[in-house]
């Protein structure tokens, strides 16, 4: 069965550099769009960014684009985050994500098969 295990999360101080990694196991990776999505305290889960499963278009949320980038390596089933220039505000359990036959297309960003457990992100000021 699928599964996503994800590592890279930490403490950092703000204007710092953090990049999160997910390894999918189980299934054919290439076949999945694969995403971020983040919980902050008190707040929603909101959609991060996410990566087509063509591996053609990437698409963020407005809060971090510039900042943060998406890719992923097939060859090692891993869909990265890299997180640049970080803000308190970006203080998160971060989550990685998994979906089959459709892309992560804000604002239709539910429907998500897999998720990883998550990574706790603190970024101090």
């Amino acid at each position: 069965q699928v599964q996503l295990v994800q590592s890279g999360g930490g403490l950092v101080q703000a204007g710092d550099s953090l990049k999160l990694s997910c390894e999918m196991s189980g299934g054919t990776f290439s076949l999945y769009a694969m995403g971020w999505f983040r919980q902050a305290p008190g707040k929603e889960r909101e959609f991060v960014a996410s990566l087509s499963r063509s591996d053609s278009t990437t698409y963020y949320t407005d809060s971090v684009k510039g900042r943060f980038t998406i890719t992923r390596a097939n060859a090692k089933n891993t869909v990265y985050l890299q997180m640049n220039s970080l803000k308190p505000e970006d203080t998160a359990v971060y989550y990685c994500a998994a979906k089959r036959f459709s892309d992560l297309v804000p604002p239709n960003t539910y429907g998500v098969n897999y998720w990883a457990k998550g990574t706790l992100v603190t970024v101090s000021s």
